[in-house]
């Protein structure tokens, strides 16, 4: 799979798509959000905290180019109508937003939107102390290994239209969804961070899948997250998946979607086994339930 081709002709729904983009001199006044008309837009638009916001950036000859700050965004569509598809951080504060696309002189425009409040559930998690109170020695790892995943997680290729045609994933795993997105977790009474992905419960062993075409750019058996598998769909569009209890695949593989890349296990921390999966856009962890149909 290469990420070097452009993207298919497909008509995106100007003003159906959950947000509106803004000329720049209406900038002050962020776009209305309504809700997707069209089932099969994947993902669907949910402009808050940990959702997606798709912004119509209009017609051009040439796919836009389109940051968030410095952070190149995801661009689809043809010709006629292209959309910005713009992941928004857990943190992000509700209320106006925008992005920057480039023009042709080299000089950007802002496009605008508003970004909703959304509450999140509390979780209450007893896990092993050691992973709550770090030691010295485990501090050291968490801190080489999360800069190495900043790495990871800044990777950027060029869309491939045979991917992004269409953004519906499948599950990775069957199971139930065991805990939500966005949940802000309390380790045996300790905040932490807000859940960042979707948890799936299933028995150790189960076969574990890619979402959506993709090629592996890390695995690795990490501190927190366990056995871990990166996928990159191109566009800063990245999806992994932790806590196996094997990794079948190597970096530099190229999966089909459905194709096997480990199975479900209970490795990092974790209180029992299943699958933590998460979805990245321009390096932002949003609701992987905005890539599914139900």
């Amino acid at each position: 799979m290469r990420f070097t081709r452009p993207f298919p002709s497909r008509r995106a729904l100007l003003g159906t798509l959950g947000l509106l983009a803004l000329p720049a001199r209406a900038f002050a006044a962020p776009a209305a959000t309504a809700p997707a008309a069209d089932a099969e837009v994947w993902p669907r638009a949910l402009p808050v905290p940990g959702g997606v916001a798709r912004l119509s950036l209009g017609p051009a000859a040439t796919r836009p180019e389109a940051f968030a700050g410095d952070v190149p965004l995801l661009v689809v569509g043809d010709a006629r109508e292209w959309t910005a598809v713009v992941g928004i951080a857990l943190a992000a504060e509700p209320g106006t937003a925008h992005i920057k696309v480039r023009l042709p002189d080299g000089s950007s425009r802002p496009v605008g939107y508003r970004i909703a409040a959304k509450r999140y559930a509390e979780q209450q998690l007893k896990v092993s102390p050691r992973t709550v109170d770090l030691s010295p020695e485990d501090q050291a790892r968490f801190e080489r290994e999360r800069a190495h995943q900043q790495g990871v997680m800044a990777t950027f290729t060029e869309p491939d239209p045979a991917v992004h045609a269409s953004l519906r994933m499948q599950v990775p795993t069957p199971g139930r969804r065991s805990s939500s997105f966005g949940l802000r977790r309390v380790f045996n009474g300790q905040a932490r961070n807000p859940h960042s992905g979707m948890d799936i419960a299933a028995p150790t062993g189960t076969p574990v899948v890619a979402p959506l075409p993709g090629r592996v750019i890390d695995t690795g058996d990490y501190f927190f997250n366990g056995n871990t598998v990166w996928l990159d769909h191109g566009g800063g569009l990245l999806t992994m998946v932790c806590h196996l209890s094997q990794i079948t695949v190597q970096v530099g593989d190229v999966l089909r979607t459905g194709e096997p890349l480990g199975a479900v296990g209970a490795t990092g921390r974790a209180t029992g086994p299943h699958l933590h999966w998460g979805v990245m856009l321009n390096r932002a962890m949003v609701d992987p339930a905005l890539f599914l149909p139900n």
